[in-house]
């Protein structure tokens, strides 16, 4: 009689689940071009090409702002954190000549018969011992009693200086990541660009800009572009002195590079521009979009003014200077440099009078 056997299980990760991750493979092969028959990326079209770098160009330039922004707070707490610096280095030398004091005064009770146990205590390496001790002033004469107190105010003011400069350093330190953040994020953004850009002929290249003017110029047609505005016919427009000098610094800048974070002379960014002209001015204005748009009075398009401000996308991630006639200076982006443009080449979002 045959002996009946119970079938011997295979062990999890045996031949069954071998078969299976063989055909994933093979599959995953197939899919990436490892057995040479794989699938090749798809080709773009010039005009999708096109549609893909502005989306990056526009999500770089948002990451920008923060940068711009995160750069300004980080710019703000350095400065803050020396001033704190400087202040205590300049009490402990207050400090210093305060003890000095004592000292003499300790060292002339000496040579008349003795010195006091406060003084020697006072004298000691670790002054803060006896300092909360409300006793020790009844122990010393008026003169003594008046340096002591000093001592211990400027003990105290030491150590809150201190302690504020920890906090802006811990400040200082978040800032700095947020920038190191966002500069990746601008870096891989313009990467993935130039990348796309990199497929195309240098004549695609060309005819996308071409064709990115001539669309825009179709869309402002009938409206209110009436040609391109000299400088002297856009600052004689302005509601003023500062926002013609404005004007006439922007149009000095025509043809500079876009850099991203840059504030100028040489090149910008969009809110860098705007801000470098109203800087020449003698106008402060914040470093970000974000920020520009509430620097002055709000006006409805239908009012715009040479020297007014101009925002564009939902997020106000963009920002150019108004020329009239329909028309800005702005920053556009790595692929154009500080440009005449129509207002209509992207999603108005508002604008601002400075002046």
């Amino acid at each position: 009689m045959a002996a009946h056997r119970k079938p011997r299980q295979r062990a999890f990760g045996g031949g069954t689940t071998r078969t299976a991750v063989t055909i994933a493979l093979a599959g995953a092969a197939s899919a990436t071009g490892f057995d040479g028959t794989g699938h090749a990326e798809p080709t773009l079209s010039p005009a999708q090409v096109k549609a893909k770098v502005d989306k990056l160009y526009q999500e770089a330039e948002v990451a920008t702002e923060k940068y711009d922004g995160a750069k300004e707070k980080a710019d703000e707490a350095a400065q803050r954190l020396n001033g704190l610096r400087d202040e205590a280095a300049r009490r402990t030398d207050q400090l210093a000549s305060a003890r000095e004091a004592l000292g003499s005064a300790a060292a002339a009770q000496y040579r008349e018969g003795g010195l006091d146990p406060s003084v020697r205590l006072l004298l000691s390496s670790d002054p803060a011992r006896y300092l909360d001790d409300a006793a020790f002033a009844e122990r010393v004469d008026s003169r003594q009693a008046a340096a002591v107190a000093r001592v211990r105010d400027q003990l105290r003011e030491i150590e809150r200086l201190r302690g504020a400069a920890r906090v802006e350093l811990a400040s200082l330190k978040s800032r700095q990541a947020e920038l190191r953040r966002q500069k990746r994020t601008v870096t891989e953004k313009l990467g993935e660009a130039r990348g796309l850009l990199s497929r195309l002929t240098r004549e695609q290249r060309a005819q996308l800009t071409a064709d990115g003017s001539a669309g825009r110029s179709a869309r402002s047609a009938g409206r209110d572009l009436l040609g391109p505005v000299s400088p002297s016919a856009a600052a004689a427009e302005a509601p003023g002195a500062r926002a013609a000098a404005a004007v006439a610094y922007a149009y000095g800048k025509l043809g500079s590079p876009y850099v991203w974070g840059a504030t100028g002379p040489d090149a910008f960014d969009c809110s860098g521009l705007v801000q470098a002209a109203y800087h020449s001015a003698g106008i402060s204005l914040p470093r970000t979009t974000y920020a520009q748009i509430g620097a002055g009075r709000r006006v409805p398009r239908s009012e715009l003014l040479p020297g007014d401000l101009v925002f564009f996308y939902s997020g106000v991630s963009h920002v150019g200077i108004y020329v009239g006639h329909g028309q800005m200076i702005h920053a556009p982006n790595p692929s154009a440099p500080v440009r005449l443009a129509p207002i209509d080449e992207m999603p108005f979002a508002g604008a601002t009078r400075v002046v």
